[in-house]
């Protein structure tokens, strides 16, 4: 995957006693298929929301999907966590996180692919892609009022392993 994330929706991001996290987010992904010879099948692809290595939303799955040659694939999961104990020591450090304005979050991007060459399909492969996201909570200008959510545009470096 190239460039996987371009926005983050907030819709809700409260941290309540004791220690419990509610989550209501949707992230739009895209990928693009570099490639002029090679397709893509995305096969069972979960996406969740992490916070410092503790998982804070339920897995969303995609949609299995195909994608050509030069082609872009875009999706829109939401991912939701209901009332996600934390862990005391992360609560407190998401507390101050949100009093500096700025939350780090990482968005995973979890499941398997094949790739397509003329007629031959591959085996599946494991794809594993990790977004570092900074949610800017203290100013609200860089952000779009969407709803009742906040839409954060995320220009941030995602790692993958295949």
């Amino acid at each position: 995957m190239t460039n996987p994330i371009a926005y983050a929706t907030v819709y809700a991001f409260n941290l309540s006693s004791p220690n419990l996290l509610t989550t209501t987010l949707q992230i739009t992904i895209s990928s693009r298929n570099p490639n002029d010879r090679i397709g893509i099948y995305y096969d069972k692809i979960d996406v969740y929301a992490a916070y410092h290595s503790q998982q804070i939303t339920l897995p969303t799955l995609l949609p299995a999907t195909y994608q050509g040659h030069k082609d872009i694939a875009v999706w829109s999961p939401f991912t939701y966590g209901n009332a996600v104990p934390m862990a005391p020591y992360l609560a407190v450090s998401l507390n101050q996180d949100q009093m500096a304005g700025t939350v780090l979050i990482n968005v995973k991007i979890d499941g398997r692919v094949r790739w397509k060459v003329g007629t031959f399909v591959s085996g599946r492969y494991h794809l594993f892609v990790n977004c570092p996201a900074y949610i800017n909570f203290g100013n609200k200008n860089n952000a779009i009022a969407v709803g009742s959510g906040m839409k954060y545009q995320l220009i941030m470096d995602c790692h993958d392993d295949v």
